[in-house]
């Protein structure tokens, strides 16, 4: 037996206890799961212009949207939470058990096709505002962005990478703080989030589509499932359908906790947004915004230069949350459709054509900037495949919830399954609205 004071054998993570890579695991933030990364990234560059244009054109009468939004996307995200945790497999890979080949083949290359359009029109987003804040060419800016993103997916472990993207949601917050430069009707806009008045028109019904499909989005899906499966592994931990019923019930109260509270923050943040471009946009009359970076440039005579700061700040944040979530749900639902080891906690020499996708995704991406289609295109036809796909995934995710042979005992509830089926029927009226010409 070695003395008392032999030399401590050395550990696999060296330092002081006193580091700052210790102090930031002990933070509460760590012990979030991926609810909170999912719900930020739902309010990616994209999703932000579609706020700040609802709060522009609309002003307080769109505010309604996100209540109602919210226990139908937090629904689907704790349904997919669940398959993911309960199987230990991503959706992708549940898809290919339960359904025919052609069903997954269809909704993943769907799903890449969109992911990749979307990831164009947020990276072109970020090197506009760039632009606007440091004064350089916005193709350099952009070009920063994607290898920052492509780098720390690529070259950091996931244990560390996902660290970052959780201070990174705090950035959600500069849109609240927007609302302390500005005059805000508290008891108007109160009366206005549960009673709005508008005409059911065209533009009306439009802006109420775009908000639904831009806040239940399909890449969230695979993301938050898969998610859920790289956590269990990291943690040395089983599929719950093989695993202690005690274990099962607390990591399903943990999952719904997280899944829950993660999307009251992307909701909450949500409503700030439209809330924040309806008291300074529409009420000095700019009532069209194309673009998340024009809204930015739009609130900086109206609300100053601080204003201006915080919503740039809150755009590049998530941003950085949104793209590499975009490429990384890409890359999870085209590795388990081919079979091939998949994980962000690996290498890229172990796991090369998941992390070829990542790579593909964004850089694609990239090279839409240089090509004739413009981001908003890219940005619109995303929405559109998006529409179209998430309305048959839905009916799919509603199925594997509450089929006894994927979900062992830990089939969804009679409440979560009725709220998939709603949100399946509200996103199918959404699709065909934005299908319908004119």
């Amino acid at each position: 037996m070695p003395p008392h004071d032999a030399a401590p054998a050395p550990t696999t993570d060296p330092g002081p206890p006193d580091s700052l890579w210790r102090r930031i695991r002990r933070h509460p933030l760590a012990r979030v799961g991926p609810g909170l990364i999912t719900g930020v990234a739902d309010d990616d560059p994209s999703g932000i212009a579609t706020y700040s244009q609802a709060g522009a054109q609309f002003g307080l009468n769109m505010l309604w949207t996100m209540p109602l939004c919210y226990p139908l996307m937090s629904a689907v995200q704790l349904m997919c939470a669940q398959i993911g945790r309960v199987t230990g497999r991503g959706l992708a890979a549940n898809i290919k058990l339960a359904f025919p080949p052609a069903v997954l083949r269809v909704v993943v290359v769907l799903l890449l096709v969109a992911n990749t359009l979307n990831i164009a029109a947020d990276v072109a987003a970020m090197g506009e505002v760039g632009e606007m804040v440091t004064g350089l060419d916005r193709h350099l800016m952009t070009l920063a962005v994607v290898l920052l993103t492509l780098g720390l997916q690529i070259w950091v472990p996931y244990h560390r990478y996902v660290m970052f993207l959780k201070w990174l949601t705090l950035s959600l917050l500069a849109y609240a703080a927007v609302l302390f430069t500005v005059h805000v009707p508290w008891g108007t806009v109160a009366l206005r989030t549960v009673w709005p008045q508008f005409a059911l028109n065209a533009d009306s019904a439009a802006m109420v589509v775009a908000v639904f499909g831009t806040t239940i989005s399909p890449y969230l899906f695979f993301w938050q499932a898969s998610e859920e499966v790289e956590d269990m592994r990291r943690a040395g931990g089983t599929a719950l359908v093989s695993a202690d019923a005690t274990v099962a019930r607390s990591e399903l109260r943990r999952i719904r906790w997280d899944t829950w509270s993660g999307m009251f923050y992307s909701d909450l943040s949500a409503w700030f947004i439209v809330l924040a471009t309806a008291v300074t946009l529409h009420a000095s009359g700019i009532t069209n915004i194309t673009t998340a970076a024009q809204a930015a440039s739009a609130l900086k005579p109206l609300a100053g230069q601080f204003a201006f700061l915080l919503f740039t700040i809150g755009l590049l944040g998530v941003g950085l949350i949104g793209v590499p979530v975009l490429a990384g749900s890409a890359a999870y639902a085209a590795a388990e459709t081919m079979g091939w080891r998949e994980g962000l906690e690996g290498t890229p020499r172990n796991e090369r054509g998941f992390y070829g996708v990542i790579a593909i995704s964004i850089l694609l991406g990239l090279a839409i900037q240089y090509s004739p289609i413009s981001p908003m295109k890219a940005l619109f036809w995303s929405a559109v495949i998006n529409g179209v796909v998430a309305v048959p995934l839905l009916a799919v995710i509603t199925l594997l919830i509450a089929k006894p042979a994927v979900m062992g005992p830990y089939t969804g509830s009679r409440l979560l399954v009725g709220a998939g089926w709603l949100t399946t029927a509200i996103m199918g009226v959404a699709a065909a609205c934005m299908l319908l010409p004119g």
